[in-house]
């Protein structure tokens, strides 16, 4: 479990990257020029988008230095998954150390010894680059600390290129992943600037939570470290909670085929969770929720005044998420608890536009607060709930 880069791992990160690289699918077919000119309108409407998500929530950077600490990247398929190696490494350094720890027993060495960090790394890299497809744009919350990006490979590169080292953690990055949003926006058929735009204003809402909160990256941080601090890695144990899970996963994933819940919705995370880790959870899906919901609300609250046709956006949009895709698509989906990321942003954007009709933007603020003001895994389904016991 020696990394490839020397020091003590699970998994081989460089080969992770290898791997994604060289299994990720080819973006949509644009000239150079064309490329050129998406990377400088998705800079512009990063800055413009800025000031559009600050005015229309009243927040504000907590230091004049907040926001531009937190740099915005353009990259491309293989520039995402390098950014999100660097943050991995950053935020499972604590489970790494607790493994190291168990491996002097003996058995643990055994039974990871035998996958070994290159297999890991194997198959961290087929997830990612499935994941590189998907995304349009991330605020990395966890990304190591500056510098950030590596020398371009060429003086005429068009992407930024986030370095793979781990520096430990920084203040976050807002990530743009140029083919991706041009492929969507190709698919939907809508205009691409109003939709270039459209991305921005969600992903710059994230960018303006953390860079508003102070509290609230360390707060998420402390909570992950928790649920890692709780993963259980005697082999014996894992075993057991993975054939409970072939139970649940049992029949070909049933439930797939339609909307509602079903005993094969349940991701991989969370079968393989003890009652500590589902509690913690339980309080990140709640925050996780917020973030989304929040970002929708903004994005499409701030859309009529500066993107014409946001209203064909967000019913094209919203029906491409409904729709999925193929049915392997939709079983990678389901195990790796995508779909349950569909439903934070619907349940959280709910939450926000009901405490908002109750007590205002300025009412519904007030849950930035504080840890103790951020709303539960029950009061996001109950908007009024988190009115009566913080807004009012």
């Amino acid at each position: 479990m020696t990394s490839a880069s020397g020091g003590a791992d699970m998994v081989d990160w460089n080969l992770a990257v290898a791997t994604a690289t060289r299994l990720v699918r080819p973006g949509p077919e644009v000239s150079r020029a064309e490329a050129a000119a998406v990377v400088a309108e998705l800079r512009r409407h990063a800055l413009e988008a800025e000031e559009h998500v600050r005015t229309f929530t009243g927040m504000r950077s907590s230091s004049l230095g907040a926001a531009a600490a937190t740099p915005v990247l353009i990259v491309d398929r293989p520039g995402w998954v390098r950014a999100n190696v660097a943050g991995f490494r950053t935020v499972v350094q604590p489970l790494v150390e607790k493994l190291q720890a168990r491996r002097t027993g003996g058995a643990a060495a055994g039974v990871f010894g035998t996958v070994g960090e290159k297999a890991t790394g194997i198959e961290v890299g087929a997830l990612l680059a499935f994941l590189a497809t998907k995304v349009l744009g991330q605020y990395e919350t966890f990304a190591p600390a500056e510098p950030s990006l590596e020398a371009p490979d060429s003086p005429a590169a068009l992407f930024d290129k986030p370095r793979l080292g781990p520096d430990g953690p920084g203040p976050g990055r807002l990530l743009l992943v140029a083919p991706n949003i041009v492929h969507v926006e190709r698919e939907l058929d809508v205009n691409p600037a109003d939709f270039r735009l459209w991305v921005c204003l969600h992903e710059e809402t994230h960018r303006t939570q953390f860079t508003a909160v102070p509290w609230l990256r360390d707060h998420i941080q402390s909570e992950v470290q928790s649920f890692l601090a709780e993963t259980d890695v005697d082999p014996g144990a894992l075993l057991d909670r993975l054939r409970d899970a072939a139970g649940s996963l049992g029949g070909g994933l049933p439930g797939l085929g339609g909307r509602g819940e079903a005993a094969g919705s349940t991701g991989l995370l969370e079968i393989v969770q003890s009652p500590s880790q589902r509690e913690i959870l339980g309080r990140l899906t709640a925050v996780m929720s917020l973030l989304e919901g929040h970002a929708d609300v903004v994005m499409d609250g701030v859309g009529p005044a500066v993107v014409p046709s946001v209203a064909e956006i967000r019913e094209k949009f919203q029906q491409r998420r409904d729709r999925g895709a193929n049915r392997l698509d939709l079983v990678l989906r389901r195990l790796l608890g995508m779909d349950a990321k569909l439903r934070q942003y619907q349940d959280g954007a709910v939450f926000v536009r009901g405490v908002v009709e109750q007590v205002g933007m300025d009412g519904f603020n007030r849950v930035w607060t504080s840890p103790n003001t951020l709303p539960t895994k029950d009061e996001i389904h109950d908007p009024s709930a988190w009115v009566a016991r913080v807004a009012r």
